[in-house]
């Protein structure tokens, strides 16, 4: 199966699946001297593990972080560096039955069509669960980021059409409450309605927005690696993204150009933007100003509720999912979006040490 590698200069490679032994991802291009633990990784997982909540699966895990290498008295080496999170609560059982048949909104019948062979475990590869070698990667890269002055925030604006009031928005309150959103208010009425979701026996979705500060002007290229396109593709690699917008996204189709247009000024002997409609790229490259994008995820495919599918025979059946399951994916997601954002923006970051020659020389003392 090719497809796990993700980077260019910071590399990862995620391996495992959601009922196997283990998850797990190689992290290489990390420089040296950088300072990290496993609490560090830690940190991260923890926003992501299961059975924080009732609105999140039940399934009890650890989702505890072991580094094997590329650490050394605390500190990065250069090497590689391969970190492992033990599955300890498969119940693998829940899934025999569906061996047989394609689950709706999965990759099941895809799968089965491309290799001949599939998983059915909780969806193997595929399952949500693999993005625990993201996450713990993108710990990581925003420790890097970290230490070049660039800072994430990253919250659910949205959940089904419950939405937050920017009005009240507030950095203190994204981790205090069940969904990560920065709007209390807000927060309790998607409570209520994924509750609704759940006594029928379905589920919902929403979106995640994050907002990249610090980031220097000058990251990404004009073409295909454009700075935007790459965050789209790496957030649209998340399993149950299926959108992505920067800045207005969808809204910029709706305004004229004298509204859409940013205004350049000059402060302080700094060219800056007056708005940031475009969300921090122009030619696919950082104007200086946040980055900001947003992620629509779907609402979860695996509900209790009676669907209609096929089985292996091609005849037609209807279904009921069992299993333990997330009402709604969207909180569990908010830090995979903010890994996958870290790493594009790191990796950036390193492409353009070799943008100008002067860089070159500054680095190495010519």
């Amino acid at each position: 199966m090719a497809g796990s590698i993700f980077g260019k200069h910071l590399c990862i490679s995620t391996w495992g699946e959601s009922h196997g032994k283990a998850i797990g991802v190689v992290v290489d291009g990390c420089p040296a001297g950088l300072a990290l633990s496993e609490e560090d990784i830690q940190e991260y997982l923890n926003r992501r593990k299961p059975g924080q909540s009732r609105y999140t699966t039940s399934r009890q895990e650890a989702d505890k972080a072991e580094i094997l290498s590329g650490v050394f008295e605390g500190k990065t080496t250069g090497t590689p560096i391969s970190m492992v999170v033990y599955n300890t609560s498969q119940r693998s059982g829940d899934y025999s039955e569906i061996a047989s048949y394609y689950r709706p909104g999965h990759a099941d019948y895809t799968f089965d069509q491309k290799y001949g062979f599939r998983d059915y475990r909780g969806g193997g590869r595929s399952s949500g669960r693999e993005t625990i070698g993201r996450v713990a990667a993108g710990a990581i890269a925003a420790k890097i980021l970290k230490e070049m002055g660039v800072h994430i925030t990253t919250y659910t604006c949205a959940v089904g059409p419950v939405e937050i009031d920017r009005e009240r928005f507030s950095r203190e309150e994204i981790l205090k409450n069940a969904f990560f959103m920065p709007d209390a208010v807000a927060a309790e009425k998607a409570g209520l309605y994924v509750e609704e979701c759940m006594k029928a026996q379905d589920s919902c979705g929403g979106v995640i927005e994050c907002v990249i500060e610090g980031v220097p002007t000058g990251l990404g290229e004009p073409c295909f690696d454009k700075l935007d396109a790459n965050l789209a593709r790496a957030i649209l690699s998340i399993g149950a993204v299926k959108g992505f917008e920067i800045g207005d996204g969808f809204g910029a189709a709706r305004a004229r150009g004298s509204r859409n247009n940013d205004a350049f000024v000059c402060r302080d002997g700094k060219v800056s933007k007056e708005t940031n409609h475009a969300g921090g790229t122009l030619g696919g490259i950082s104007d200086g100003s946040a980055l900001v994008f947003r992620a629509a995820v779907k609402p979860t495919p695996s509900i209790a509720a009676m669907q209609r599918t096929v089985n292996q025979k091609g005849e037609n059946i209807e279904i009921s999912i069992r299993g333990r399951h997330d009402p709604v994916i969207v909180p569990r997601a908010v830090v995979v979006v903010e890994a996958m954002a870290a790493l594009t923006v790191a990796d950036a970051l390193m492409e353009g040490m070799s943008a100008r020659m002067e860089y070159m020389q500054r680095i190495w003392g010519v």
